[in-house]
């Protein structure tokens, strides 16, 4: 793949904001939050359940669940166009077959009661207008493909037949039909023991090589993010604190937020010492504090961090926080 066309901005995410009605008032759980996705590379989503990282992807795609939610404000500009701005209709078109999505836990993604040829054939009939023998085909090429053994034995299985790692490898496959341009992943590995973990994301990354699709991946393992990340974006109480590359994030972390994550993960070079967890729990959305949402748990916490919108600054290309501490160390942006 040519350079250029690797550094091609193929989903530019603007100010998305995604609110839940409780009751009679509404509360964010996705608050202006931007992004750019670049063709044949990797965004890591990364924070702490509650964060926001889940609500994103189903706004990206529209099935946002409503009620409770409100329709997202923002913009998310795909091939010229605001997906927030299209028909149903339109998103039907887009959803599925140019953006797909792998979802979190592979034991409740897929319905039990259809074999995994039927489910995979429904989706060659509406995006790929394949039906019959021709479906079939197309089917046991996609089970083959994420390394599936006799795929033509297995369009007969139900989901119960399958192993965890075979249950997302179909996932995977049903995700994958299309070809699409976009797949978002949302924690494709927590439900996998390590081995089967290992495997899914070399599938992925071997996948993406390919076919030089982009991958979202919302994850809170940092493992993950290290394997198989270009940039990351750290999530806080459904806020961005601070954007990266991957180089960034891990060597030159400028957030209290994103230091405290890394603080509370064992390393190997410890002898049995013992881990720096944040203090506090991430604030309830019925509950976010003023000022810098970190604050409360902050140990660098000053007064200004309190009250009013926290400015993002910059330090090298494409690396932001947002965060008081470098008002006189950082470019404002």
């Amino acid at each position: 793949m040519l350079e250029a066309e690797k550094d091609q901005v193929i989903l530019k995410v603007e100010d998305l904001t995604v609110a839940l009605r409780l009751g009679k008032k509404s509360f964010r759980v996705v608050d202006r939050l931007s992004f750019e996705l670049h063709k044949g590379k990797t965004l890591a989503l990364v924070g702490e359940s509650g964060c926001g990282k889940s609500m994103t992807a189903l706004a990206l795609l529209r099935i946002l669940p409503n009620p409770p939610a409100l329709p997202p404000q923002g913009h998310v500009w795909y091939q010229g166009q605001d997906l927030l701005e299209l028909s149903e209709k339109q998103m039907r078109n887009i959803r599925g077959a140019r953006i797909a999505m792998i979802f979190q836990d592979p034991m409740t993604a897929l319905n039990p009661v259809y074999t995994i040829g039927y489910q995979l054939s429904e989706v060659a009939q509406l995006h790929l207008n394949l039906y019959g023998e021709e479906a079939e085909l197309r089917v046991i090429q996609a089970l083959d493909e994420v390394g599936i053994p006799n795929p033509e034995e297995r369009l007969w299985d139900y989901p119960h037949q399958l192993s965890g790692g075979m249950k997302q490898r179909v996932m995977i496959a049903m995700a994958l039909m299309c070809e699409p341009d976009i797949l978002i992943a949302d924690e494709p590995t927590t439900a996998l023991d390590v081995t089967v973990q290992a495997q899914v994301l070399d599938l992925m990354r071997q996948l993406q090589r390919d076919r030089g699709m982009a991958l979202l991946l919302i994850t809170h393992d940092m493992g993950v993010v290290a394997e198989m990340a270009d940039d990351v974006t750290i999530m806080y109480a459904t806020e961005a604190v601070e954007k990266g590359s991957v180089y960034d994030i891990f060597d030159n972390k400028k957030h209290p937020y994103t230091v405290g994550l890394f603080g509370s993960l064992p390393q190997i070079e410890d002898k049995g010492g013992a881990l720096e967890p944040i203090a506090g729990s991430v604030p309830p959305i019925t509950q976010l504090p003023s000022g810098c949402r970190f604050h409360p748990r902050c140990p660098r916490a000053m007064e200004r961090c309190k009250e009013g919108e926290v400015s993002a600054f910059s330090f090298a290309e494409g690396h932001t926080a947002r965060c008081w501490l470098y008002d006189d160390g950082g470019e404002k942006s």
